[in-house]
C-alpha cells in the first residue's frame, strides 16, 4: 500500500492536531476543531504515524508556501510529483491534501509547530523536511523573497538558528553558486583538520541509512542522497582550493 493510500485510510496510528484535521478531511470524518498534540512515537505504529505526519506535513507546508506568493503553479505541482514520486493513481489523493491545506484557516505556523513537536529541535528529520520545501520553492527556477521569508520562519519554528538556515539555503544555490564553507557550516579560516572533521560528521548525520532507520518514506531517503552529494561536492571544492589530498 502506498503512503498516499495509508494517509487516506489513516493507517499507522492516530494523528491529532492540524495535521490530524487534514487527515480527517481526507478520510471524510468530521473534524470541527484543531487540537494540540504532545506525544512520542514508539514501535511499529509510531513508525507508521511518523511517515504519515512527515509526508502530510510537507504537503501542508508546501501548500501554504505556494499560497504565500499568490498562486499555485504547474511547476510546483510537478515538484510535488518529483519529490514524492507520485504515481498517476495517487494524484487525486495528493491533490486533496494540498487543496485542503491551502484552504484551511490554520496558518502555516500551526503545521510547522506540530511537526516540530514530533521531533527534536533542529533534528535531521526537520532538516530533511526543509530541504523538501526548498525543492518545491525553487520549482519555477527562482525562490521568491516571500518564499524565503516563509522558509526562514519555518526553520525558526523547527529550532534552526540563522547560521543553520543559511547552511540549508546554500544547499539549494547549486554547486557553482553555493559557498562550500557555508554548505559545510564552517568558517573559511578553519584549519584543514576541522574541515575534515566537519565533513565526516556531516556524512554520518546525513547518510540515507539514517532516514531508512528512522522509518521515513523513500522520497526522503532520496533527498538525503542528494544532500550527501552536495556535501561531498562542497568538501571536494575546498580540498581542491587548499590542496588537501
Amino acid at each position: 500500500m502506498s503512503i498516499w493510500n495509508r494517509i487516506v485510510r489513516g493507517v499507522g496510528g492516530a494523528l491529532d492536531g492540524p495535521l490530524g484535521a487534514l487527515l480527517g478531511g481526507m478520510a471524510e470524518q468530521a473534524t470541527d476543531k484543531l487540537r494540540n498534540i504532545a506525544g512520542e512515537f514508539s514501535g511499529e505504529s509510531g513508525d507508521g504515524t511518523r511517515q504519515i505526519a512527515f509526508t502530510i506535513g510537507v504537503i501542508a507546508l508546501g501548500a501554504k508556501m505556494a499560497k504565500a506568493d499568490g498562486q499555485v503553479t504547474r511547476d510546483e505541482v510537478e515538484a510535488f510529483k518529483q519529490v514524492f514520486k507520485i504515481s498517476p493513481e495517487d494524484m487525486k489523493s495528493v491533490s486533496r491534501v494540498f487543496n485542503l491545506a491551502r484552504k484551511d484557516v490554520a496558518g502555516f505556523e500551526a503545521y510547522a509547530g506540530q511537526i516540530a513537536d514530533l521531533f527534536e529541535p533542529a533534528s535531521q528529520v526537520l532538516e530533511d523536511l526543509l530541504h523538501g520545501l526548498f525543492q518545491i520553492a525553487k520549482a519555477d527556477q527562482v525562490v521568491h523573497l516571500v518564499e524565503l521569508e516563509y522558509l526562514g520562519k519555518v526553520a525558526e519554528i523547527f529550532g534552526f538558528d540563522e547560521s543553520g538556515f543559511s547552511r540549508i539555503r546554500a544547499y539549494h544555490l547549486g554547486p557553482d553558486l553555493g559557498d562550500p564553507y557555508t554548505i559545510l557550516g564552517i568558517e573559511a579560516d578553519v584549519d584543514d583538520e576541522e574541515v575534515k572533521r566537519t565533513w565526516r560528521a556531516l556524512i554520518q548525520e546525513n547518510h540515507p541509512d539514517r532516514a531508512i532507520a528512522g522509518g521515513l518514506p523513500q522520497e526522503f531517503v532520496d533527498l538525503a542522497t542528494e544532500k550527501l552529494a552536495t556535501i561531498n561536492d562542497a568538501y571536494d571544492r575546498i580540498c581542491r582550493q587548499r590542496g588537501i589530498y
